[in-house]
């Protein structure tokens, strides 16, 4: 029986199926800390994990339950730590996954005087959780864990719990039948809904009256993959997925032209121009300007979360419901499609495009190594049961382009918050979830800069205690914030300013032999394969210090006016890196040519 509420809140963690936990102490939530001390010591403890900082904590525990389907948990002292965790929750947020805060606070009679350290949290937290409250009894405790975790589970949320430093050694409660004590219990609410017959009717002849229907599948749709597949081979479909569904649809569909948008496919984009029916499933995919134009499609969205339906395209027909229970159901009302020229159509294209991905990864570049090669070679040898993770920036043009995952992998990243150095804590969380399997992260540098090199000390720390150790780190060493630098010439008509741009160059391969690690600095194209080769060959943490240009473009695949003016304005302010970066585009565009990248960018004169 637990003696304090500290202890009671471990326990009815571990009744909610939490085992592990991310967390950073402080004097805030120190006696919690120590009731987790004690528990580690008995068989009733939970795996605590400390990164180097909080922030890490809330996106480990995001990324562990992307990775495991459980509820994420974090754990920080009270304002500083606190405060650090809001960027992994946010992410939680915009991803639509289940995570609970606990933070610490100091004693209830310092609330609202404005002690050290003492804010007013709930406040705080109020935007990025869908439940916030703070325990100031003891007998309050369970109704509010219970509910932090239920909520977050129903909503797809983060939630968080305030524990003030004196409740959190007070005595324990016993609680019976009395006014104002709650009496709860650690059940989740079932999250598998199914739309009513009749609105599923309704959503079955959208369907079945298009004769080019394309599927745009996101994360939501995880767990939804042979639904998905059997939905799409009766009516004869074609399949997008949004980034972070890149992994519900295994790459060896031949209809699956992965993504769309600025690092999307051709065939995605042709896809999108020319369907007659869009079937949305479990994606918030946020760009409307690569979906179709409205009244080309009728649409058709299943989501579980009822808010973000019918918000990006004018749908007819909206379900609310989980993708699996509600194909499940759909799957019988859905007609045989016996003309397949949609989707032969679709499959051919997506051939041709891979066979342009190939030779732009194979070109070569006069100012550094090609971007994309070490991505190309990647995921020729990517295992079975891999996962990867990409962070924001040029890598996730790279990670689109180029890797394909197949049946039984898992991809991943912070996806509509876009935060830079998501990918690091994503994968030292995906290698606590899965010990087993062969984790490769992949990062630009300037997001390595920021937490990313810090978090090799925390794998350091744990990595005896990973079954296999196979940990890698590919390191897109340029230079430069290079998604922005492109940002500011092609959405803005800036050119780039390098006071903010530049990022100091750093031996990566070096700070990683400083640590104990295997260290490789791939310096030409051609020593791609093996570095890659002999990094998922060594049973122990790689990183990879690829020396690349930052004048590669992340090309769209179509050039439109307005990227084209501004970057044309760019250059015509006096881009400092102009001239290379011409050169580069010209090379980087396989199937439109040269003449077209010049006619693009307005660049053709010798004065040019």
């Amino acid at each position: 029986m637990a003696t304090t509420v500290s202890e009671f809140v471990i326990r009815r963690m571990r009744e909610w199926g939490v085992r592990r936990v991310y967390g950073y102490p402080g004097d805030g939530i120190g006696e919690f800390d120590g009731a987790l001390g004690s528990a580690d010591r008995t068989d009733e403890g939970l795996e605590y994990i400390r990164p180097t900082h909080e922030e890490m904590c809330a996106f480990m525990a995001t990324a562990h339950a992307k990775f495991t389907g459980e509820v994420g948990v974090c754990i920080a002292t009270s304002s500083p730590g606190a405060f650090h965790l809001l960027n992994g929750l946010y992410d939680a947020k915009s991803d639509n996954v289940p995570v609970v805060a606990i933070v610490g606070q100091q004693g209830l009679a310092s609330i609202g005087t404005f002690t050290q350290q003492e804010d007013n949290l709930e406040r705080v937290f109020a935007d990025v959780a869908c439940y916030v409250q703070t325990i100031t009894t003891p007998e309050q405790a369970q109704a509010v864990i219970d509910t932090a975790f239920r909520t977050a589970i129903a909503r797809l949320q983060p939630a968080v719990i305030v524990l003030p430093h004196d409740v959190q050694g007070m005595k324990a409660a016993s609680l019976a039948p009395e006014h104002w004590v709650s009496r709860s219990s650690a059940v989740a609410a079932s999250t598998r809904i199914t739309p009513p017959e009749d609105e599923l009717r309704r959503a079955a002849a959208v369907i079945n009256a298009g004769e080019k229907v394309t599927f745009l599948v996101g994360a939501g749709a995880r767990g939804a993959t042979d639904e998905v597949l059997a939905a799409a081979e009766r009516v004869g479909a074609g399949i997008i997925t949004a980034l972070r569904g890149k992994d519900v649809i295994p790459s060896d569909v031949p209809f699956h032209t992965q993504q769309v948008g600025l690092l999307g496919s051709l065939p995605s984009l042709k896809q999108m121009n020319e369907c007659d029916t869009i079937v949305l499933l479990g994606t918030n995919y946020p760009y409307g300007e690569f979906l179709p134009k409205s009244g080309q499609a009728r649409g058709v969205q299943v989501d579980l979360k009822p808010e973000q339906l019918g918000v990006r395209y004018p749908t007819e027909v909206n379900l609310w419901g989980d993708v699996k229970s509600t194909l499940t159901a759909l799957l019988p009302l859905l007609e045989r499609t016996e003309d397949r020229s949609w989707q032969e159509g679709i499959a051919a294209g997506f051939h041709d495009w891979e066979q342009e991905m190939e030779q732009q990864a194979m070109l070569t570049f006069p100012d550094g190594g090609n971007p994309r090669r070490i991505f190309h070679e990647l995921n020729r040898r990517l295992p079975d049961g891999a996962i990867v993770t990409c962070d924001a920036g040029t890598t996730a043009d790279w990670y689109g382009h180029h890797i394909r995952l197949r049946r039984g992998m898992r991809g991943d990243m912070s996806g509509r918050l876009a935060s830079m150095n998501g990918a690091m804590p994503y994968a030292i969380a995906a290698k606590f979830a899965h010990p087993e399997q062969t984790v490769v992260c992949t990062i630009g540098d300037g997001a390595f800069q920021m937490l990313g090199m810090n978090e090799l000390i925390t794998v350091k720390k744990y990595l005896a205690s990973w079954d296999d150790p196979t940990f890698v780190v590919i390191v897109m060493h340029n230079d430069d914030l290079a998604q922005v630098s492109w940002e500011m010439r092609t959405e803005d008509g800036n050119p780039v300013w390098r006071g903010s741009q530049d990022v100091e160059s750093v031996d990566y391969a070096g700070w990683a032999r400083l640590l104990g690690f295997n260290g490789i600095t791939v310096s030409k194209d051609e020593d791609a394969a093996t570095a890659v080769e002999a990094a998922l060959a060594f049973r122990g943490v790689t990183v990879i210090d690829d020396l690349v240009t930052r004048n590669a473009p992340p090309l769209p695949p179509k050039i439109t006016a307005e990227y084209r003016n501004n970057t044309a304005k760019a250059f015509a302010k006096g881009d400092p890196l102009a001239p290379q970066v011409l050169v580069d585009s010209a090379e980087g565009l396989v199937s439109e040519g040269l003449e077209r990248v010049k006619g693009a960018l307005h660049l053709g004169s010798k004065e040019d």
